[in-house]
């Protein structure tokens, strides 16, 4: 499994949310580096976002989940064009980061 995994649940509808495109980024000096992206599945998951042996450096990371395109494929008003969220890598354990959206809010959680 990957050290970083995340999935997206709709919660207006109770189901996962696919075709959103998630980048991850790792914080350098001042700036961002692309370090991942990827497309979540029917499960609204992506599996191999990173290499099942790579373990990232401890620091700061930002996932930016592009979530207007999904909202507009179901022609669904929304008030978020991309959510951020930005975490803190402080050992080699695992970081599970759900995205819980709707059309006009989200949340988010450190999961298992």
């Amino acid at each position: 499994m990957s050290q970083v995994t995340t999935h997206i649940l709709d919660t207006t509808k109770g189901k996962p949310a696919a075709g959103v495109t998630i980048t991850l980024f790792a914080k350098e000096g001042q700036s961002w580096q692309k370090i991942a992206k990827g497309i979540t599945n029917d499960d609204g998951r992506i599996p191999d976002l990173l290499k099942t042996d790579a373990l990232l450096p401890l620091g700061i990371y930002k996932m930016n989940f592009e979530v207007h395109s999904y909202f507009a494929a179901q022609q669904t008003e929304s008030f978020y064009p991309t959510v951020d969220i930005i975490f803190e890598i402080k050992t080699t354990e695992h970081y599970h980061v759900p995205l819980l959206l709707n059309p006009f809010g989200y949340s988010t959680y450190r999961g298992s």
